[in-house]
């Protein structure tokens, strides 16, 4: 039900655990005004000084990893930041989840004091018998979906994994409009389920099973307690003072309860030690591979001085259609290209880079999607756009995307020429063409059509840059000029050369369109040892086999997809 959404989910899931602290809270009271309203006494902590000094031994200190048991599970409300506000999850830790698991803590020991031989199954026998049987199933559904919050941090952790580039491409789904940290992944939540039933199939009883929980939660806490270090003095800028104080108190508490966990290490606790190993190897691979491969793109970046010599062939076979070439690269010419046209001296007539980012937003309007810029003279025929998305924006698997692409490099043409005619000084309006009088039909017509394409594509990337384009020269001003005459100088000086390049574009678009995708292949160099060849040629080579696509993350159709691979070795 995951992919229904975190709302969604917890609008079901919700009642039933609130209903479920409700019922541990009011048995609990029930049971310590019952039978023993003394044991409220055990919240003095002098009592854990005098547990230890009167039994001191081995049993005693590892009964703190059962103690532990009592506290876990709640740390995962605050692991779920990306998904709900801060004081909702405030609220119902400190007003629910806390009171109500010290009521029935509490409760259980007041009727364990009088009926030491239901220590096995105290929670069940000291429930009423009047509401045994619903209390059976509020705590079977409660038992059922108590791992959301876990599911759902899970998320948010692979998320963050994925942005810093430390874990494999995976479908992640966005599930809310308000909260951008409300996603489903597929992937993950398979996964999820066959560790649950491998772990479940595996042991023996249920305290190797909470053995290993008890590990896994006080590690996680002594790493936040240590990550915290370095957010207190760099972020925060606390005072050592503070620090120092945070970590005495924090450490009193989590390294006895570590000690007593790592002693049962051999009775269930190596298990999440071996699946946070084997993570620890995926993200580490990953992400030394990754930035291997980013760093040989961004350093074998085409220079403009390369294609500008050329010359407007690029030293090719120019053949008609339109070469969508794709690349994480928002600037530059990517390597993929010079290695594409030196083993094919053959290149399409025109050629699109094409950058497509995901954007930390909703949707981005359809107006405001695409940025155009061209590279090199107009007669290399050569153009960049980056394509931005937000996280619900569906990039179809459809000629949708070429039109609209096609259309703004058409509108980058026609809105670049008209910008060549002005210089910045020069002022126009539209009052202007008409001598006081409204404007012409063939001006109306023509800003109309300009207007309508603006639509379709963003204009704050029009200004010229002098890394991927030659400045056009500015033209004489044109103040005085009227209406008629400015537009007999539009037509003779530049509707030639605009519509001779438009008519090219449409001819080279009705040749055909080809995407072209670059695939950069990482293996260990010869020499390497052998770790290294396992880690690199196998390990990481079957995460990129396992993982999704560029063609399926672009919708590339398949029937017009070329792709270019290149080995690189490390």
């Amino acid at each position: 039900m995951q992919h229904y959404g975190t709302d969604k989910v917890g609008w079901l899931f919700a009642p039933i655990v609130l209903l479920w602290f409700i019922l541990i809270g009011s048995v609990g009271a029930v049971n310590i005004h019952k039978y023993n309203n003394s044991v409220l006494k055990a919240y003095n902590p002098i009592y854990i000084y005098r547990f230890f000094r009167r039994r001191w031994n081995y049993d005693i200190w590892t009964s703190l990893g059962g103690v532990m048991l009592s506290i876990t599970g709640t740390e995962a409300l605050f692991a779920d930041l990306c998904h709900f506000p801060v004081l909702a999850i405030q609220i119902a830790f400190t007003l629910i989840v806390f009171p109500c698991l010290l009521l029935a803590y509490t409760g259980q020991a007041a009727y364990i004091i009088s009926h030491k031989k239901h220590v096995a199954d105290a929670f069940y026998r000291s429930i009423p018998d009047a509401i045994y049987w619903p209390a059976f199933v509020i705590a079977t559904a409660a038992a059922i979906v108590a791992s959301q919050a876990t599911i759902s941090a899970t998320y948010s952790i692979i998320k963050q994994a994925l942005a810093l580039g430390c874990f494999p491409r995976v479908k992640i789904v966005h599930t809310s409009k308000k909260f951008l940290g409300q996603i489903y992944i597929p992937d993950i939540n398979w996964v999820l389920l066959v560790l649950c039933i491998a772990v479940t199939a595996g042991f023996k009883n249920q305290s190797q099973i909470g053995n290993a929980y008890g590990t896994a939660v006080v590690i996680v806490m002594l790493v936040t307690t240590f990550l915290m270090v370095p957010i207190m003095l760099l972020v925060w800028k606390s005072h050592w003072v503070l620090v120092v104080t945070f970590i005495v108190l924090s450490l009193m508490v989590e390294v006895p309860y570590f000690v007593a966990c790592i002693l049962k290490i051999d009775q269930g606790g190596w298990v999440p030690l071996v699946i946070a190993t084997a993570f620890f190897l995926i993200m580490y691979v990953w992400h030394f591979c990754t930035v291997k491969r980013y760093e040989f793109e961004m350093h074998s970046k085409v220079s403009m001085a390369w294609i500008l010599g050329l010359g407007p062939s690029l030293g090719l076979v120019r053949v008609p259609g339109i070469g969508f070439v794709y690349t994480e690269l928002a600037s530059g010419v990517p390597h993929i290209f010079s290695h594409f046209i030196t083993n094919l001296p053959a290149i399409h007539s025109v050629v699109v880079f094409v950058c497509v980012k995901y954007l930390p937003v909703y949707t981005v309007p359809t107006e405001e999607r695409f940025l155009v810029r061209r590279i090199g003279p107009k007669n290399f025929h050569m153009f960049r756009c980056v394509a931005r998305y937000g996280y619900k924006d569906l990039h179809k698997r459809d000629e949708d995307f070429e039109k609209m692409l096609f259309d703004c490099v058409l509108f980058f043409v026609r809105l670049e020429s008209m910008m060549e005619g002005y210089s910045d000084s020069d002022e126009f309006s539209v009052p202007e063409l008409g001598a006081g009088g409204p404007p012409t039909s063939s001006a109306s017509a023509f800003l109309q059509g300009e207007k309508t394409c603006s639509t379709m594509c963003s204009n704050g990337e029009l200004s010229l840059s002098s890394q991927d384009s030659i400045v056009p020269a500015q033209s004489p001003p044109l103040r005085g000029m009227t209406g008629s005459s400015l537009l007999t100088r539009c037509s003779e000086g530049q509707a030639s050369s605009v519509g001779d390049e438009l008519e090219f574009l449409n001819r080279c678009k009705d040749a055909g369109v080809v995407h072209i995708l670059g695939n950069t292949i990482v293996r260990a160099r010869r020499d390497s040892g052998v770790v290294k060849k396992l880690a690199v040629d196998y390990m990481y080579a079957f995460m990129r086999r396992m993982c999704r696509e560029n063609s399926v993350i672009f919708n590339v159709p398949h029937e017009s997809l070329l792709n270019v691979g290149q080995i690189y070795y490390i």
